[in-house]
C-alpha cells in the first residue's frame, strides 16, 4: 500500500495533487490544511471517503476504489491548545477511515492527522497522539492502523517514540527532513505512526508550493497478521 500524506498550507498546494497521486502511484491520499468546501470527490483515480466538516483548515482521505471499500469513517476533535481557542483553525483533527481490503478480505484503518502548532507545548501534542491512537481501536479493536500526518513535532522525537511504542504502535521517520519555511524549525514534521504494519520505507518526496513536503508511505500488513487473517 502506498500512502501519501500532505499538508496543503492553508490548500495552497491543492493544485499539486493529481500529478502527486499518479506519479506515485499512491493508493490513498492523507491531506491536512486543504479547504473542505473545494474538495473534488476524485483526485488522480482516487475517490473521496470523507473530509472534516468543522475546520476552517481541514483533514481529508480519498481511497483507490477499485482496492478498497470505505466501511465507517470517524472524525474527532483533540484537546485544544491556546492557538485554537483563539484562532479556531481546526476543531477536528483527526480523521480515520476503516477500509476494507477487497482483494486480501480484511479490513484496515487509515487516518490522517494534524497536530497542534509549535506554539503549544509538546505535552500537548503527546496528549492528542495518544487520544488519537486510542480513538482508532474504536474504529476496529486489533486491526493494522496506519495514522499520518503533520506532527508538528520537530525535537525529542525519541521520547514520542517512547511514549508511541508504549500504547503498541511504531514512529517512522521519513528519509529527509519535511518542513523549510523557517531555519530555526527545519525538521521531521510529518511521520507516521503504526500498528501492525511493517514500513518499507517512508520518502520525503520534491518540495511544492506549501512549507510542508508531501511524504510517501510505502507500507503492507505485517506477515504474522496476514497469516493469522488466512
Amino acid at each position: 500500500m502506498r500512502v501519501i500524506s500532505y499538508n496543503l498550507r492553508k490548500h495552497r498546494a491543492a493544485g499539486e495533487l493529481v500529478d502527486l497521486v499518479e506519479g506515485h502511484a499512491a493508493d490513498v491520499l492523507c491531506l491536512q490544511e486543504c479547504d473542505t468546501t473545494d474538495m473534488p470527490e476524485e483526485i488522480g483515480g482516487l475517490r473521496l471517503a470523507d473530509s472534516t466538516q468543522r475546520n476552517r483548515l481541514g483533514l481529508a482521505v480519498y481511497y483507490r476504489a477499485n482496492t478498497f471499500r470505505p466501511v465507517e469513517v470517524r472524525a474527532l476533535a483533540l484537546k485544544k491548545s491556546l492557538h485554537d481557542y483563539v484562532l479556531k483553525p481546526a476543531e477536528e483533527r483527526l480523521l480515520g477511515v476503516r477500509l476494507h481490503d477487497i482483494d486480501h478480505g480484511r479490513d484496515i484503518i487509515v487516518a490522517s492527522f494534524h497536530a497542534a502548532p509549535l506554539t503549544a507545548l509538546n505535552s500537548l501534542r503527546r496528549h492528542q497522539i495518544r487520544t488519537a491512537l486510542a480513538e482508532l481501536e474504536n474504529l476496529g479493536e486489533g486491526l493494522p492502523a496506519l495514522m499520518v500526518g503533520d506532527y508538528n513535532y520537530p525535537v525529542f522525537k525519541e521520547y514520542l517514540g517512547q511514549k508511541v511504542r508504549a500504547q503498541g504502535y511504531e514512529l517512522t521517520l521519513s528519509d529527509a527532513r519535511t518542513y523549510t519555511r523557517y531555519r530555526f524549525f527545519r525538521g521531521h514534521y510529518d511521520f507516521a505512526t503504526s500498528y501492525l504494519f511493517d514500513i518499507e520505507h517512508i520518502r520525503t518526496l520534491p518540495q511544492g508550493s506549501s512549507d510542508h513536503l508531501p511524504i510517501l508511505v510505502t507500507a503492507e500488513v505485517s506477515s504474522g497478521r496476514a497469516a493469522a487473517v488466512a
